[in-house]
């Protein structure tokens, strides 16, 4: 069912199923602990941990980080994906639906990060266009959250720059690895608004792929 077509009264699905996502340029993998060699030879870069709540540093440590993760979709509280380059069939990165509540019709996406090969590509806004679509189309949610460190001006822009509204700011939210308290920015995306952004992404995407031409 379109997202034009579902009504208050719909009922939702109880338990996000895993699934996976395919776009032209990413598809988008339930995780398994078999995924976890896979991630740590493209994962343990310094700096894809800088605005993260925990580092991960070693193989011990995505080990640890896969096995979280899929001790939450046991949970049904997240369902986190690894991301698959269409062209290599490589795992090039990780992304997740988290804080999952279908009795309310909500959903978050993040705990994304790109081998640093991959980042300002395709690749990310191709997940985020999969994930979205999966969420308000499928999943048939009424608002999807995002969020991330109020000091990660990247990442704020990217996330704006899709469509979602700043909300607000969740001041001391969260206490990181390096014991810094870190302020949270929460943005989201509405059902009234996902035609929209639905639009936007694509455009970026057909931009993107202009730019490599």
């Amino acid at each position: 069912m379109t997202s034009a077509g579902v009504t208050a009264s719909t009922l939702p699905p109880s338990r996000v199923s895993p699934v996976t996502l395919h776009g032209s340029t990413v598809r988008l993998e339930p995780m398994t602990i078999d995924h976890v060699d896979a991630l740590a030879r493209v994962g343990l870069e310094r700096d894809l941990w800088r605005w993260t709540a925990v580092v991960v540093d070693s193989p011990e440590a995505m080990h640890r980080y896969v096995c979280n993760a899929l001790d939450e979709r046991e949970r049904g509280v997240s369902m986190p994906f690894v991301i698959v380059d269409q062209a290599s069939g490589q795992v090039i990165g990780s992304t997740r639906y988290g804080n999952i509540d279908l009795s309310h019709r909500r959903i978050e996406i993040g705990w994304t990060w790109l081998n640093s090969a991959y980042q300002r590509t395709r690749a990310n806004t191709e997940c985020k266009l999969l994930l979205l679509t999966h969420a308000f189309e499928t999943l048939e949610v009424n608002r999807v959250e995002l969020r991330t460190d109020v000091l990660n001006e990247k990442s704020r822009n990217a996330i704006a720059r899709i469509g979602a509204t700043q909300e607000g700011v969740a001041r001391s939210h969260v206490v990181t690895y390096s014991g810094r308290i870190r302020d949270t920015v929460y943005f989201s995306i509405i059902r009234s608004e996902w035609l929209a952004v639905s639009a936007r992404l694509k455009g970026m995407l057909e931009g993107q792929e202009r730019a490599t031409k």
